[in-house]
């Protein structure tokens, strides 16, 4: 699937802790102020207070004092909660179609879901977006420590916002967080088990397009493409029947197979994988690769293309043209030479074109 990483924003820019909220009421590409309240800060967290997670919060539109309260976590791992403020279930989304070369706009997402609900995004684990660690120890994180982290956040967050302790409590994401929620899930309700302060009224959660196991996943997806009608019922057959049914620890030597699960792969190769209702958007020709029954035929596009920011893939692509607005955005609101890290920036931001505009990155 898709995913779109923003550890650019790593805090490069901060030498000390910021301890305390900030409301946000402007933002470049947004004429006027913000019709809501964006608030950001730090939370400490780890053994030692030596990790601080950054967070946007925004209340509710409807009724934050009864609504329910989300926590979301993006995936990755290491994307920023800003992509899923600005591309996923956020109040705001770049406009592709009126952008004019310079600046990038901003406009109001009519289906964001602070229309009915308060949500935190938080930028987990350390390292991405704007949380940091005090000392290198602090970026060796787990799985299960970025979620121990994370239900620390939650704890204090809730801590500093009483106001919303007795809300209904629901964790979300997507990507990778399929992996850490259900960890975090098992912390909160151990935490409610043993009597741990503030309590939470935890209610579910959700998950979009998760990672659970690697095997599994890998493995659903071409009984997935039969049942929409993406491959032919006697092409299924002969996969399931050749392949036994594991298409993730292919035998190189089972021809039959391989042979199989190449033709499928070319009848997917035009198919955007991570939405097969939109084109398979792309900045330069695909290449195919070795086999790879997992479906990567397409190598990332060249650097040179990339960095002509101001050439955006056809309007069709709006993913593809939305995540490299956020480049532009991003150039024309961070000053390179501050406090001496322009040539430090430039390298995460070449990186990270590479990354954000590529039509494989995951």
């Amino acid at each position: 699937m898709s995913r779109m990483c923003f550890s650019i924003l790593l805090l490069l820019f901060f030498t000390g802790v910021a301890t305390s909220q900030s409301i946000v009421e402007t933002l470049p590409g947004f004429p006027g102020k913000l019709p809501f309240e964006l608030e950001t800060g730090y939370i400490s967290v780890g053994d030692m207070d030596d990790v601080q997670l950054f967070y946007y919060f925004i209340e509710s539109d409807r009724n934050p004092r009864m609504d329910p309260l989300v926590l979301w976590l993006t995936g990755g791992p290491g994307c920023s909660g800003f992509s899923a403020l600005v591309y996923e279930i956020g109040p705001l989304a770049f406009d592709v179609e009126g952008y004019d070369g310079i600046l990038p706009t901003l406009k109001l997402n009519p289906y964001s879901w602070t229309k009915v609900a308060s949500i935190i995004f938080i930028d987990a684990p350390v390292g991405a977006g704007f949380s940091y660690a005090e000392t290198p120890y602090g970026y060796n994180v787990s799985d299960t420590s970025s979620a121990a982290q994370t239900y620390q956040f939650l704890r204090k967050w809730l801590t500093f916002h009483p106001n919303f302790a007795g809300n209904p409590l629901y964790i979300g994401g997507d990507s990778y967080s399929g992996i850490v929620a259900p960890i975090l899930i098992k912390d909160i309700l151990h935490g409610l088990e043993v009597g741990l302060q503030p309590t939470m009224e935890l209610q579910g959660y959700l998950l979009g397009n998760p990672v659970t196991d690697y095997l599994i996943d890998d493995n659903s997806r071409i009984p997935y493409a039969h049942r929409v009608s993406l491959i032919s019922d006697g092409l299924y057959k002969a996969a399931k029947e050749t392949c036994n049914g594991d298409y993730g620890n292919v035998d190189i030597n089972n021809t039959l197979c391989v042979e199989t699960l190449q033709t499928i792969k070319m009848c997917l190769l035009q198919i955007n994988l991570a939405m097969i209702l939109e084109p398979q958007c792309a900045f330069s020709s695909p290449q195919t690769t070795e086999l790879q029954w997992d479906l990567r035929v397409q190598e990332n596009a060249t650097m040179n293309y990339l960095l002509s920011l101001s050439r955006l893939p056809e309007l069709p692509c709006r993913v593809n043209a939305s995540l490299c607005l956020l480049i532009v955005w991003m150039s024309h609101n961070i000053p390179l030479e501050m406090n001496k890290i322009s040539q430090l920036f430039s390298i995460f931001l070449l990186y990270r074109v590479s990354v954000i505009c590529s039509p494989t990155s995951g």
